[in-house]
Formats: C-alpha cells, sequence, structure tokens
C-alpha cells in the first residue's frame, strides 16, 4: 500500500511548515488529488490516521479535492476534461494526449496553530 509512503511524506511536509511558522499543532490538511493518480483516497485517509497519531498533526481535519484528468489541445489552446479516455478536443476535434491534471497528489494548504 503506497498511501503510507504518501502520507509520511504529506507529514513530514505539514510539520516542517508548522515549525518554520512557530506553530505547535496542524489543524487541517487540503490536498488536491488527480483522478488518475493512482491514489485510493480511504486508503490515504487511513493511513493518514496512522502516521499522525501522537504527532503536532493528530486529529486534523482532512479535506481532499479529486481533480478530473483533463488536456490541453495543442491546435486551439482548449483545457477540457478527458471522458472515457476521449482525447478529441471538443472545440476543435483535434486529438490531444497532453494531459495537464489528473495525476497529481498536492499539499495546496494547511492550517496550523
Amino acid at each position: 500500500m503506497h498511501e503510507v509512503g504518501l502520507a509520511q511524506q504529506t507529514l513530514e511536509i505539514a510539520l516542517d511548515a508548522a515549525r518554520r511558522e512557530g506553530a505547535q499543532t496542524v489543524r487541517k490538511l487540503c490536498l488536491r488529488i488527480g483522478e488518475w493518480s493512482g491514489v485510493e483516497l480511504e486508503a490515504l485517509r487511513f493511513a493518514l490516521e496512522l502516521v499522525t497519531e501522537g504527532t503536532p498533526a493528530e486529529g486534523a481535519e482532512l479535506i481532499m479535492e479529486r481533480v478530473p484528468p483533463a488536456c490541453r489541445c495543442a491546435a486551439c489552446d482548449c483545457l477540457f476534461n478527458v471522458a472515457e479516455y476521449d482525447y478529441h478536443c471538443p472545440k476543435c476535434g483535434a486529438e490531444s494526449q497532453q494531459l495537464c491534471q489528473g495525476r497529481e497528489m498536492d499539499l495546496v494548504s494547511l492550517e496550523v496553530a
């Protein structure tokens, strides 16, 4: 389960940020997770609960936003969501497989005290 490793890395980033701010606790973690990232949300939630136990982030609220896969059309620069692996631009019909989002896992914000 690679979610435990992801949870540990997320915790380390959050705790480093909290220390830089002089904070004692992490109250909230906000993550953006791509639908094609391979990350199972419930497994990550469980792993984060596990790795934060006994740390300044224990009990922190976890917000996870799912990011749909999207491409940017090379022909007309249109950004469009990929539905059922259809990579055709809805604006001009050109095929584009330049995936811009959907595989990420980003810690976008945290709340510390």
